[in-house]
C-alpha cells in the first residue's frame, strides 16, 4: 500500500503537480534504508537536495559602495550654467544694432517713396489674403464633393 503511494507521488512529483507535504514526503521514504530496489535509482537525487540543503556559504561577500560626491557634480553644474549665461550676454551685445531713433522710423521725406512703399506693403498683403481666399475656396469645392458623395 505504501510503495503504491510513493509511486503515484513520484509519478506526480515529475508531472510538476506534488504539494510540499508531498514531496516532504518523498525525500523521507527516499532517505530511509528500506527503498524498494525498483526506486532505487531515484534515491540519489532526493539525497542530493537533503545534501544540499544542508550546506551552508561561509564566504564572505564584500559590499562596496560607490559614493558620489554630490557637491562636485552641483559645482559643475553651476560653472556651466554661468558660463551659458555669460556666453548668451556677450554674443548678444555684438549683435545688436544701433539703436534708431523713434521719430525715424516709419516717415518719409518724399511723399512719392511714402506711396511706393506703403504700395509695396498693401501688394504683400494682398497676394497673402488672396492665397488664404484660393485655400478656402478649394475647401469649399472639397465640401460640396464631400456632400455628394455622402449624402446626409
Amino acid at each position: 500500500m505504501e510503495l503504491d503511494r510513493i509511486e503515484n507521488i513520484l509519478e506526480k512529483y515529475f508531472q510538476g503537480e506534488t504539494t510540499i507535504a508531498e514531496e516532504k514526503e518523498l525525500k523521507e521514504y527516499f532517505s530511509s534504508p528500506n527503498v524498494a530496489q525498483h526506486l532505487e535509482q531515484y534515491q540519489p537525487m532526493f539525497g542530493y537536495f537533503s545534501q544540499v540543503k544542508q550546506q551552508k556559504s561561509t564566504q564572505e561577500i564584500p559590499l562596496q559602495t560607490k559614493k558620489r560626491n554630490v557637491a562636485w557634480l552641483s559645482i559643475a553644474a553651476s560653472a556651466v550654467v554661468l558660463l551659458g549665461i555669460g556666453t548668451y550676454f556677450f554674443a548678444s551685445e555684438k549683435d545688436t544694432a544701433p539703436a534708431v531713433a523713434q521719430s525715424e522710423l516709419g516717415t518719409y521725406d518724399n511723399p512719392e517713396e511714402a506711396l511706393a512703399a506703403t504700395q509695396k506693403a498693401l501688394a504683400l498683403l494682398s497676394n497673402n489674403v488672396n492665397v488664404g481666399i484660393e485655400s478656402v475656396q478649394y475647401i469649399n469645392e472639397y465640401e460640396q464633393s464631400k456632400n455628394k458623395i455622402f449624402k446626409q
